[in-house]
């Protein structure tokens, strides 16, 4: 027994003198962290690539400038610039060009021998806004027993991450920001304690759609980058070819006024404010009659990507790794119009975000959905119906056709996972929102680190859903840590069972955490091959 101890003690300060201390040598630049009292140190606000600035606008990035001087890491960076971001605006000064910073949050006991699995984040946002930018992976590393390493990061949105000329001015900017950041993890994540061998790649919305772009990248070929995804809600966003941009490069050049010989030279000289108020105001797509909700998009560059995902998943082009996905019962309410009353009402909303959807097509969505709001005394009689569909071709079904494709393409070794999020607030109930869009997020990272953003009823003791909270980051910490969500779940939560196409057989989260498992119902399969059918058919 007493040797036992001794050895114990001994490990115990062998830790402690080991740790990483809170001042990190990148080589590049020292960054100064903060070690907080619940044994996690933050390191926030790095930079992992040079300012996209000057010469390096509308460029891929590059690497980060070198500073001799002790960099402090304890307030994050500002914000890429978002499409809903007027300058003089509140968020004006708290967004910039100059944005590409990496946030860590690791274990404070952490050496650099202790290789922890690594959760890296893509924010959501529609590829027009960074909406995650206040999360914090405090709450992530706690969740996970102080056994794991989260790091999320800003990327260009918008113009300043999508606009393509297909010559001077590459495309995908924004997404090779997030492949310059994976490669900043790969090269530093030692230093924190991490394993460059073990990085799960997370994200939401948008976030989950870039997700399935780097499961596709460049054919499915493997760069080593991750070694399991973790997606929630994936938008199934429009996908032109750069030439097919065309009409974006040159309305986004005019409005800028630089509708001149050089137009790029222009562009790359002329003020942040005056390229702002030309990516302010998003101008419909050819075949619409208004903007879309999310009007940039990455484009197909034979590079990073070489087909539509879901083609590229058809023939089982991409990476093999194990990948969890779901989405929110309700996706659609927070995002379709309330005042929508009338068929053409919704056909127009439709056909703003998918332009090449034909009318017979809509006929066909409409006879898929009943409308369950018949009453409507709060809100347009055709609201619920338009959501429901909008929710489910934009999210639920680009989510589970990953989860269909890895199943049938994939192999035992790398198994996927479903879910179906309907923890219901009372708050959004009341307001007739359901179970809304990406809500789970504010369960995943903890309602005290989503920026204010969490329901009322996830806040431990008192909310009626804080169960809910410690069964999701039971999965999701054991899913980063080992690649299984059920190896730390919490006990008395169902067991994840991964999808399989015999069964077809999903996770549902209840109300006050309560979790079982489920079947895809007849309608939602029938909708999500419909949906899939006719996007096959216009790309």
């Amino acid at each position: 027994m007493y040797f036992l101890t001794t050895l114990t003690l001994f490990g115990s300060c062998f830790t402690a003198t080991n740790a990483v201390k809170p001042l990190v040598d990148l080589g590049y630049s020292k960054y100064q962290g903060l070690a907080l009292q619940n044994g996690v140190t933050q390191w926030l606000g790095m930079r992992y690539a040079a300012p996209p600035t000057a010469h390096l606008r509308f460029a891929r990035p590059r690497d980060p400038p070198f500073v001799e001087e002790i960099q402090q890491a304890d307030q994050p960076g500002k914000v890429c610039l978002g499409t809903d971001t007027a300058p003089g605006s509140d968020l004006w000064e708290a967004q910039s060009e100059d944005c590409l910073f990496i946030n860590l949050s690791a274990p404070t006991n952490a050496t650099a021998e202790s290789r922890l699995p690594v959760y890296v984040y893509l924010s959501g946002g529609g590829f027009v806004r960074n909406s995650d930018a206040g999360n914090n992976g405090t709450g992530l590393v706690v969740a996970g027993d102080h056994s794991l390493i989260v790091v999320n990061f800003g990327y260009r949105v918008g113009a300043f991450g999508f606009l393509t000329d297909g010559d001077e001015l590459g495309p995908n900017n924004g997404l090779w920001d997030q492949v310059r950041a994976l490669e900043w993890v790969q090269t530093h994540i030692a230093s924190f304690g991490g394993d460059p061998g073990h990085v799960v790649l997370g994200g939401a919305s948008a976030g989950a759609g870039a997700v399935a772009y780097h499961l596709t990248r460049d054919g499915g070929r493997d760069h080593g980058l991750f070694a399991g995804a973790a997606a929630q809600s994936v938008s199934g966003s429009n996908l032109e070819t750069v030439r097919g941009s065309r009409y974006l490069y040159e309305t986004f050049a005019i409005r800028a006024g630089c509708a001149v010989a050089d137009s790029a030279r222009c562009l790359r000289a002329a003020s942040t404010e005056q390229l702002q108020l030309a990516n302010f105001n998003v101008q419909p797509m050819p075949g619409a009659q208004g903007p879309p909700l999310y009007g940039w998009n990455p484009v197909i560059d034979g590079d990073f990507i070489v087909e539509p995902p879901d083609s590229a998943l058809e023939k089982g082009h991409f990476i093999k790794v194990p990948v969890l996905t779901g989405d929110d019962t309700n996706g659609g309410s927070t995002v379709s119009p309330r005042t929508t009353t009338t068929f053409p009402d919704m056909n127009t909303f439709m056909r703003n975000q998918f332009p090449w959807l034909s009318l017979a097509e809509m006929s066909t969505i409409w006879d898929l959905y009943d409308n369950p709001n018949r009453t409507c005394p709060n809100t347009g009689c055709r609201w619920r119906q338009l959501s429901d569909a909008y929710g489910q071709m934009r999210y639920t079904c680009p989510s589970l056709r990953i989860n269909e494709l890895y199943a049938a393409k994939g192999s035992q070794q790398q198994k996927t996972w479903a879910y179906r999020w309907n923890v219901e607030d009372p708050a959004q109930m009341a307001d007739g929102l359901g179970v809304p869009h990406v809500v789970e997020l504010s369960a995943i990272w903890g309602p005290e680190y989503t920026g204010g953003r969490a329901p009322s009823s996830y806040y431990h003791p008192a909310g009626i859903n804080a169960h809910a909270v410690a069964v999701a980051q039971g999965y999701w910490t054991s899913f980063i840590r080992t690649l299984d969500p059920n190896t730390y779940r919490v006990p008395g939560s169902a067991e994840w069972k991964p999808f399989s196409l015999a069964d077809k057989r999903r996770l549902l989260f209840n109300t006050a955490g309560r979790t079982e498992m489920e079947t895809l119902g007849l309608n939602l399969t029938r909708a999500c091959a419909f949906f899939a059918k006719i996007r096959q058919t216009h790309t």
